[in-house]
């Protein structure tokens, strides 16, 4: 999976649906790019050859003096025993385009399924062992697109189907829907699920199970002022990453806390994209953090989103740190691990559309099949396929 790879993204499908089948494959990590070692069968080679990722034979000997390789190096190789069973947190209507891990799933050829809020609420996460999330509001506010985009049709659908929704299952309002959500999200992880998020999901969730039992969030619009000792209130044990947040007091300025270093839709306060580093980790002994850093580029260009990065002093002590922006006070991608269960943060929208708005033409995967920023993605949701093993660390 080095430059050599003519196909890294539909790569990862290619492994995926191996372990469907019910085969063996191993991840060698740190092994020219994080490679994968798959049975030489003739399915395995009618997927690759039909989806163009490139595949190199290797004999028994050849094997040996790869294992050789990896035992002299920092380098691991991880079996992988199972394929995933794939959820997306998404509205019913939304379309493939909207989140960067769908369009990564769809090209990498992953099967997954999408659920929403009665899904959630109705048990349904015990069918899945990963879930994503990407550009949900969980504090209840719609990310106050109402600022930019009021009276834009694909706008109220968003408030009257949530609105809806709370009616439905006897909440007050979308604030109490959505923290009920976070609740079951958090359950789900606590109970040995792998959640990977994006974007605004990363922040909102945090914020949400922080402000179990208390409204932080004014009802969508209505004028009504946050309680100014709310940020003061909120209980940073419940969350996965964060940690003493400040709370964006005000209504009309388009931002949920001091979370994000980059605050992109905020001028005044917005930050210039730099390229953000991934760090190396020891194969043999944190094999975790070291898959979800796979990549044959070490230095990846940054991209924005609703949430763009973390700052550093919001962040729990235990958390590990993926990748950040040498010298910048915040970091980029983060890790954890809470019970049975993990969590991953990336931050951005699109690790190929650095600028995304609203309207934006979707990315074409197929003209970055070798995207750095979307190996990461994949990454998180072949993870959880490696065998478990205790860590030294």
């Amino acid at each position: 999976m080095d430059d050599a790879q003519s196909n890294h993204l539909k790569a990862y499908g290619v492994t995926y649906r191996a372990l469907q089948r019910g085969g063996r494959a191993e991840w060698l990590l740190n092994y020219r790019g994080g490679s994968f070692l798959l049975p030489a069968d003739t399915a395995t080679e009618r997927d690759a050859a039909l989806t163009g990722v490139t595949v190199e034979p290797a004999s028994d000997g050849d094997v040996v003096a790869v294992r050789g390789e990896i035992q002299a190096n920092n380098m691991d190789a991880v079996p992988l025993e199972k394929a995933p069973k794939v959820a997306v947190y998404v509205p019913p209507n939304a379309a493939p385009w909207d989140d960067a891990v769908t369009m990564s799933l769809e090209y990498a050829g992953i099967e997954y399924q999408k659920i929403w809020d009665l899904e959630v609420l109705g048990g349904r996460l015990k069918d899945f062992e990963w879930l994503h999330l990407h550009h949900e509001d969980f504090t209840g506010q719609y990310s106050k697109f109402y600022l930019a985009y009021s009276g834009a049709f694909w706008l109220s659908e968003m408030v009257e189907r949530n609105q809806e929704t709370a009616r439905r299952l006897g909440l007050p309002n979308v604030p109490a829907l959505k923290k009920a959500v976070a609740r079951e999200i958090r359950r789900f992880v606590q109970d040995g699920g792998f959640l990977f998020a994006m974007c605004t999901a990363t922040e909102t969730i945090e914020i949400a199970l922080a402000a179990e039992g208390m409204d932080v969030a004014a009802p969508y619009a209505d004028g009504t002022p946050m309680d100014p000792e709310a940020s003061a209130k909120l209980d940073w044990s419940r969350s996965f990453a964060f940690r003493d947040v400040k709370l964006e007091q005000s209504s009309a300025i388009a931002s949920f806390s001091d979370v994000d270093g980059h605050q992109v839709n905020n001028p005044p306060r917005r930050q210039p994209l730099g390229a953000f580093t991934l760090f190396n980790f020891s194969a043999k002994i944190d094999p975790v953090p070291t898959m979800l850093v796979q990549c044959h580029r070490q230095v990846i260009p940054d991209f924005y989103g609703l949430t763009t990065s973390f700052q550093r002093e919001r962040l729990k002590p235990d958390v590990t740190v993926l990748a950040d922006e040498p010298g910048a006070p915040w970091v980029k991608y983060i890790h954890g691990e809470f019970q049975k269960g993990t969590w991953t943060y990336l931050g951005g929208h699109d690790p190929e559309d650095p600028q995304h708005q609203i309207g934006d033409p979707p990315t074409d995967l197929s003209l970055h099949a070798n995207s750095p920023g979307y190996r990461l993605v994949l990454n998180n949701v072949l993870f959880p396929a490696a065998k478990k093993r205790e860590l030294k660390t």
